[in-house]
């Protein structure tokens, strides 16, 4: 893989908490694949990002991963989110307002407060190109 790559942390304590904060994104975003309506890519993305910072080894593995891999390259690469993808993140944060609503109850402020950032999260997944067919993946 023919990415630029970002430097390495130079303080060492400063890679080790990358190197965590990675590990316990990785670990979020892998629950995130079997919990229903708890986003993953972001996640992954993130973690890719802190072992950019800490771990060229454990950055690899997350890019080259079969099945985790291609979103976040594809991210990385060309800014893209597939349609899949999309549907998916928008139909688990509508789900998730929903069930905040009713379960809730939630004061007028704080329904328009928890709308307005999922609503601005749903642009901003929207708002991105779409994968073309050939790099969509996951």
């Amino acid at each position: 893989m023919s990415e630029p790559q970002s430097p390495l942390a130079r303080n060492r304590l400063v890679r080790f908490l990358y190197l965590v904060l990675g590990l316990l994104l990785l670990i979020t975003g892998i629950i995130g694949i079997f919990v229903p309506l708890m986003p993953t890519t972001i996640f992954l993305i993130l973690a890719a990002w802190c072992f950019s910072k800490s771990s060229r080894r454990l950055e690899s593995w997350l890019l080259g991963h079969a099945t985790l891999g291609p979103t976040i390259v594809n991210w990385r690469r060309h800014g893209v989110i597939s349609p899949r993808a999309k549907l998916m993140a928008c139909t688990g944060m509508a789900a998730g307002f929903l069930i905040f609503l009713f379960a809730v109850h939630p004061a007028w402020w704080l329904f328009l407060l928890v709308a307005a950032i999922m609503g601005g999260c749903a642009w901003y997944v929207l708002s991105r190109p779409s994968a073309p067919r050939s790099q969509e993946t996951a």
